[in-house]
């Protein structure tokens, strides 16, 4: 029998969150991405919610063992310095992240309200 082909289809990064008001604002208001879905086993049970922009999904969840408040992901994207735009055009009271130009590609880092960091970076390689 022929080994079967690996391959994997994406990843969708898993970040801890713990207030539902604060991810709305930060994740959809302040970064721009729809939600996708949303579940909870009952009404007042964790919230696990998915999101959704120019193809990068996330998954936000309440449940206690699902992910470690304070992870980072790393996003290789293009349109980096639009990005930066939009964001800093936004005001936002809580972060006002800047580009930096790094030795792989021009970058942003944002630091969302539970202690998890995504970082934007475009190359001219990619």
């Amino acid at each position: 029998m022929p080994e079967a082909e690996i391959t994997f289809e994406r990843t969708i990064p898993i970040l801890r969150i713990f207030d539902v008001a604060k991810t709305r604002e930060f994740y959809l208001d302040f970064l721009g991405f729809s939600v996708t879905m949303e579940h909870r086993f009952e009404p007042d049970l964790p919230l696990y919610m998915g999101v959704e922009r120019a193809g990068l999904e996330l998954h936000l969840s309440e449940h206690h063992g699902d992910a470690c408040p304070g992870s980072t992901v790393f996003v290789w994207m293009r349109g980096v310095r639009a990005y930066h735009a939009e964001l800093t055009a936004k005001r936002y009271n809580y972060g006002r992240p800047g580009l930096q130009a790094l030795p792989w590609g021009d970058q942003i880092e944002v630091h969302d309200p539970f202690g998890n960091r995504i970082r934007f970076c475009e190359t001219s390689d990619r």
